[in-house]
């Protein structure tokens, strides 16, 4: 798993290369919240394009940065979902809380 981070406008945009399973789960989330905390982003986007995989630990990453977030007032989207990522959010109800757009430019005007 490789992560790749720009900061746009006070919004933190993490682009995930890879696979977010349980093996990369815990440093992902330390990754993320010390990246958020250093930057200062008041939003997050996610960027799937290059996700492979996600599994049930991938949601509780996503649930926890999205929590952190909403404290600091802001938002959490996703770009770039798969197929097979759609399917997760939708079971696991994640669009109730954090918005889908096709792209970073969108999103970015969006938040």
């Amino acid at each position: 798993m490789k992560l790749e981070f720009k900061n746009i406008d006070n919004t933190l945009i993490v682009k995930l290369v890879g696979e977010l399973d349980h093996h990369v789960s815990k440093e992902i989330r330390n990754q993320l919240d010390d990246m958020i905390l250093n930057m200062r982003s008041k939003n997050l986007i996610f960027d799937f394009e290059d996700l492979n995989f996600m599994d049930s630990s991938g949601i509780g990453v996503i649930i926890g940065r999205y929590k952190n977030i909403n404290k600091l007032g802001g938002s959490v989207a996703v770009v770039g979902v798969s197929e097979k990522i759609n399917k997760i959010f939708d079971l696991a109800g994640l669009y109730n809380i954090i918005n889908k757009y096709e792209n970073q430019s969108e999103a970015l005007k969006c938040l």
